[in-house]
């Protein structure tokens, strides 16, 4: 967990990498238009359910790219913890679950509810972003805290007034920034990334699902278990070598003459040396 940068978390770096590069990539051609979500017309007059699987792909702003790639390099830690195998098996679930529930509620709940004023729903995977923050925050403690006072110098006499917050800070507040660019939208996909999350993590949603991992060599684990088990095989074969030289060098002679080849005329000696 000490390590810098994106180490020990591979899933973390495409992720991050992946979705600056995709934002860039769709300003670059402006496509952006084909990412965000409206009720009507795009599912409702058009049906454009596709945009269901796309509108995580990427964000329609620099600002939001910025925030979800210092949120994810943050949250790298948690990779570090479950290994890479999980955590990209609950990314995918999650990006499959995230997918469908939020604009599910913004159709058929939110939007008639608002008398067709809630319409909209923002590109990006805050959803995601968040899903993975409720784990973060449940399994990452705070290292230190501190705290910004509401007056310059106040009195030591008097109880402390101002606000206390922990090196966990950093990575909640760009999340809360997320969740508030493109209110309520953004916070609508928010809140469902992290009631997915938490109930991943409770254990809610069905065992299979829960058991559910990717292939390993998706992330490098086939190999890397391959290498592990080479490993093993080469001390066992050491330690093997080990026992069979000091069973061989038991008859008192020194480690240089058990190391040392013996020719024949040696061995002929050694085989009838007991004789005599």
């Amino acid at each position: 967990m000490l390590s810098s940068g994106f180490a020990g978390a591979p899933v973390s770096r495409s992720l991050t990498y992946g979705i600056v590069a995709a934002s860039i990539l769709a300003s670059i051609t402006d496509v952006k238009h084909y990412f965000y979500i409206q009720v009507d017309p795009h599912l409702w007059r058009y049906h454009q359910l596709w945009r269901i699987l796309t509108y995580q792909f990427c964000y329609t702003n620099s600002t939001e790219v910025l925030f979800a790639a210092i949120t994810l390099y943050h949250m790298r830690v948690a990779e570090r913890l479950w290994g890479s195998r999980k955590y990209a098996s609950f990314i995918l679930l999650t990006y499959c679950l995230t997918a469908f529930i939020p604009p599910f509620l913004l159709a058929v709940v939110l939007r008639p509810l608002s008398f067709n004023k809630l319409n909209y729903l923002p590109a990006g995977p805050t959803p995601l972003i968040f899903a993975i923050l409720a784990h973060y925050h449940a399994i990452i403690p705070h290292i230190y805290k501190y705290r910004i006072a509401a007056s310059a110098a106040p009195p030591t006499n008097e109880p402390f007034v101002g606000l206390t917050f922990s090196d966990k800070s950093y990575t909640y507040l760009p999340a809360a920034q997320l969740a508030l660019s493109q209110f309520p939208g953004s916070l609508l996909c928010a809140a469902v990334g992290w009631v997915v999350g938490y109930s991943w993590r409770n254990e809610v949603l069905p065992g299979a699902v829960m058991r559910w991992r990717i292939p390993g060599w998706m992330v490098g684990v086939q190999t890397k278990k391959r290498e592990e088990d080479f490993e093993v095989l080469r001390r066992r074969l050491e330690s093997e070598n080990s026992s069979a030289t000091a069973a061989t060098g038991s008859d008192g002679r020194t480690g240089g003459d058990i190391g040392r080849r013996r020719t024949l005329g040696r061995q002929l000696v050694d085989q009838f040396r007991g004789a005599f």
